[in-house]
Parts: C-alpha cells; sequence; structure tokens
C-alpha cells in the first residue's frame, strides 16, 4: 500500500507515515523494502480488494485534507472500481468519500480557513452527492456483511442527515464507533469515539473515553482541548490548543487552533480587566 500510494497516488513519504502514524525515516524503509519485494514481480493476477480500498481510502483522505488534491481521482477510481466488483465494503468507501465530498465547499471559508463541522453553512453542502452516498450505502448494508468503509459512512450519513448541528444523533454515532472499534481497534477510531460520547453525553464523559486514547496520538490534544473548553475550563483549553497547533500537521489546521487558543485567552483577559 505505501508503495503504490507513493508511485501511484504521488503522495510524499512524509504524507504516507502521517497516514499511519509512523515516523518518516520508518516509512521510507518500508517502502523501500516493498521496491525490493514487486523487484520483478508480473502484475498479471487480480489484486488484493482490501488492499485496494485501503490505498483509494488514504489517496482520498490526502486529497480531502487539501494539501493534494486527489479527492475527484479517488473517487473516480472507486466508481470503476465499484462498476467491476459487486463488493459491500468498495460500495461503503464510494459512499463514504460521495458524502465527505458533499461538504467540501463549506469547509473552508474564501480566504482557505478552516470551518468546524458545527459552524458550516449546510446550504452549501452538495445535496445529489448526499442522495447518492445514502442510496449507495442502503445497498450495502442490506447485505449485512458489514465493514468499516460501511460503518465510517454510516457515520457521515448521519452528519448529512442532521438539518443543524444541533439535530445531530450523536448516541446513534457512537453506537456506530463502537462498531468501528470492534472491526478495527483503531486509536484513531476511538479518539473520534471520545467526542462523539462528549456530544452525546457531556463534556466529562467525553474526557472519561479520552483517557483511554493513547498520548501522542494526532489531533488528541485538540480533541482535549475542545472537551475542556465545553467543560468550563477556559484556561487549561487554550493551553492545549496552542500546543495541539504546534503539533498541527498543516498550516490550515495549526491556523485553525492558533485562532481557538488567541479567541480563549483575549476573554480570559477581558474578564481579568474586569475584575
Amino acid at each position: 500500500m505505501a508503495l503504490t500510494l507513493r508511485a501511484v497516488g504521488g503522495l510524499t513519504t512524509r504524507q504516507i507515515a502521517r497516514a499511519y502514524l509512523v515516523p518518516e525515516a520508518t516509512m521510507a524503509q518500508r517502502i523501500s523494502r516493498a521496491k525490493r519485494t514487486v523487484s520483478g514481480v508480473r502484475f498479471e493476477r487480480p489484486g488484493d480488494v482490501a488492499t485496494v480500498l485501503r490505498v483509494l481510502y488514504l489517496v482520498f483522505n490526502e486529497g480531502y485534507s487539501g494539501d493534494v488534491d486527489l479527492a475527484a481521482e479517488a473517487i473516480r477510481l472507486t466508481r470503476k472500481l465499484a462498476a467491476r466488483i459487486d463488493h459491500p465494503e468498495v460500495a461503503g468507501l464510494l459512499a463514504l468519500m460521495l458524502l465527505h465530498h458533499a461538504r467540501r465547499a463549506a469547509r473552508t471559508t474564501p480566504d482557505g480557513a478552516l470551518v468546524p463541522l458545527a459552524e458550516q453553512d449546510r446550504g452549501r453542502w452538495d445535496t445529489a452527492l448526499i442522495a447518492e452516498g445514502v442510496a449507495v450505502l442502503r445497498t450495502a448494508l442490506a447485505r449485512d456483511r458489514l465493514g468499516e468503509f460501511q460503518a465510517q459512512a454510516a457515520v457521515a450519513a448521519l452528519h448529512a442527515d442532521a438539518r443543524t448541528a444541533g439535530e445531530t444523533d450523536w448516541t446513534q454515532i457512537v453506537e456506530w464507533y463502537d462498531e468501528l472499534l470492534r472491526l478495527t481497534g483503531s486509536p484513531v477510531v476511538r479518539l473520534n469515539r471520545a467526542v462523539a460520547v462528549g456530544e452525546a453525553d457531556g463534556p466529562r464523559a467525553g474526557l472519561a473515553a479520552l483517557a483511554e486514547v493513547e498520548a501522542g496520538l494526532p489531533r488528541r490534544t485538540a480533541a482535549e482541548a475542545y472537551l475542556r473548553e465545553r467543560d468550563g475550563d477556559p484556561a487549561t483549553a487554550a493551553r492545549l490548543y496552542a500546543e495541539a497547533a504546534r503539533e498541527a500537521s498543516n498550516l490550515a489546521e495549526r491556523d485553525h487552533l492558533t485562532r481557538r487558543a488567541a479567541r480563549i485567552n483575549t476573554a480570559l483577559a477581558a474578564e481579568r480587566g474586569e475584575g
């Protein structure tokens, strides 16, 4: 997968390492070993579907982040795969991509600043892509062969179904994250679940769930900052937002977290001045 992302997807070794949560040097060694492994191998046999899906998923994620615009190409390739293979997880991945891509126009301001999901103008979401993604997902789920990408798409569909952020069915989202944890055991899923628990059951419950997430995981600090802010601890939240900004992997995310920290610090300074 790593070699394919580098040679075909056009991602840098650093981007691939970030996607796999490993140091860049470690990923460079893996790619070198992969090159030696496939040296002289003839590519005549069908590939492993799970590996193909993982590559497409990671290419889409890099495109969606804005660092490399590969999202549309990942969707095109996944459509072609879905047309060739009758597989519920292929459909699940396609649905996931469509549902995320439907929100892309609302994810940033005209000057490139990030807009959190709860603050996005839902009128800018692509309703045609949402309808297609939901239809593809329903067909896949009806086959009763649940996989990781179908579960992720179900979470995205629940977000898309909410007319406002306040109407989001967080309880059901937590249940889908429970399924994802069962399927993958992924620390990233555990992190996302903690945030969802914080929305469904309150920030204290979210912080308790976050305590089970390993330190050093990308975006863990940002998640704790958000939950601390919601729990009424702005000083700690501001410190954590600033720390998360220093850890951010791209400029847009760093600027967003820096603004969060600055907003809280300005409010705290005003309070002290009033006192």
